[in-house]
């Protein structure tokens, strides 16, 4: 059996450009856009130029880099060791993506991912799931979809929609008939500017600040037959619906680990650095059991969560089931990882880490939300345990990679 661990060169080569991206572009700015949570578009117009957001991983044949996913974890990694929030608004168009190259037919895909995709044009989506009483119960759903001649009529409001409001595509799921339960469930990807969506309250968030989070609400919006996403002209189930989908979406898991481990990485290289240059008691604190026994631990937890992280990228690649929730494994030990790391970042630096003339304080701040968004830290711990207790079975998955090998980097086409 062959067990590897190096990156190939290509990856490698995408591995320097981003973390060029992210030391030139992002880190500069990062303490601008924390301050003022402004939407930085200049720096996701730049990652767009150079193939560094979501389009890198969708498929070729949608105009994407068609990058295989432990590339996009290369990426995602050294994008958030930039800074957390912009790597979010760079990224969030990817989950919206997934949702529609999940679910959608083959027209949906060339329509919506081909303008994800355009070299020439930055447009940016949004997925919308949550609501404001229904987080973790996702499927107890209450804006609705009711069925009228030639499409559907939406009401309700999502909650916590990264891009929401300012996406120029944004899928939604809701309930069109409740008597069926998980089945009445449905995705609708819906148009900037279509009448009866609009942007509610922008919210002011403890970290990731540069990235915009608000309400989208629903008010008797129209949306024509083909908006349902995976049905086609004849009202035929060509996907896995709304419910299998979201299922699928678990393959995402690893993206949101990978961000967390770039959080951490960060904020240990700092402290590590910090430790060897302050002075006490005659010599530098990294020479203090106290603080290096500390650094010793947080370089330990990166490194296990990227394992775990890399384990469940490679796994969706080639199509193998979680079987014991791995995917969960890796979000939930890399998310609860980055708080510990960020945490000791702050003691090791003391007071200094406490203020705001550095960055570790910040990164404290961001990687709380790993242990929240994409599935809490409580509700991995419940997958997990439905699978290893023998409660929950795993599902195929279809391969992410080539009968010849992963799909390795492009250049952007121009």
């Amino acid at each position: 059996m062959t067990l590897e661990f190096s990156l190939t060169q290509e990856q490698e080569e995408i591995r320097e450009l981003a973390h060029e991206f992210a030391e030139k572009e992002m880190r500069p700015v990062a303490d601008h856009y924390d301050e003022t949570e402004e939407t930085p578009w200049e720096v996701m117009r730049k990652a767009h130029d150079l193939g560094l957001d979501p389009a890198a991983g969708f498929p070729e044949e949608y105009g994407g880099q068609g990058v295989d996913l432990l590339t996009s974890l290369v990426l995602q990694e050294e994008l958030a060791w930039g800074d957390a929030g912009i790597a979010v608004s760079i990224n969030a168009t990817g989950l919206a993506g997934a949702g529609i190259i999940a679910m959608g037919t083959e027209e949906q895909k060339q329509k919506y991912v081909r303008q994800l995709t355009d070299p020439k044009e930055l447009r940016i989506a949004a997925m919308g799931l949550t609501e404001p009483n229904s987080g973790s119960d996702s499927l107890a759903l209450e804006t609705t979809a009711a069925k009228v001649d030639g499409g559907y009529v939406l009401n309700g409001t999502k909650q916590f929609c990264t891009n929401g409001g300012i996406a120029d595509i944004q899928v939604a799921f809701a309930t069109t008939d409740k008597s069926l339960g998980p089945a009445g469930i449905a995705g609708f990807v819906i148009e900037k500017g279509t009448p009866g969506m609009r942007q509610g309250r922008k919210e002011r968030k403890l970290g990731v600040r540069a990235s915009h989070t608000a309400q989208v609400i629903f008010e008797d919006c129209f949306v024509p037959e083909e908006a349902r996403l995976g049905y086609d002209k004849d009202g035929n189930a060509t996907g896995p619906g709304a419910v299998g989908a979201m299922l699928m979406l678990e393959a995402t898991r690893p993206l949101v680990a990978a961000a967390a481990i770039g959080i951490a990485r960060a904020a240990f290289e700092f402290a590590r650095d910090y430790s060897q240059e302050r002075i006490q008691f005659g010599k530098p604190i990294s020479k203090h059991e106290a603080i290096a026994f500390k650094l010793a631990d947080m370089a330990t937890e990166i490194d296990a969560a990227r394992l775990l992280t890399w384990r469940a990228g490679w796994m969706a690649m080639h199509g193998i089931p979680y079987a014991r929730g791995e995917g969960s494994m890796a979000k939930l030990f890399a998310g609860d990882m980055a708080m510990r790391v960020t945490t000791d970042a702050v003691q090791v630096l003391g007071g200094y880490g406490y203020i705001k003339e550095y960055p570790v304080e910040r990164w404290m701040r961001d990687a709380k939300i790993y242990q929240i968004w994409e599935g809490t830290a409580e509700i991995q711990r419940l997958v997990i345990c439905r699978f290893i207790l023998g409660e929950r079975q795993a599902t195929a998955r279809p391969k992410l990679v080539r009968d010849e090998g992963p799909v390795r980097p492009a250049a952007r086409a121009s």
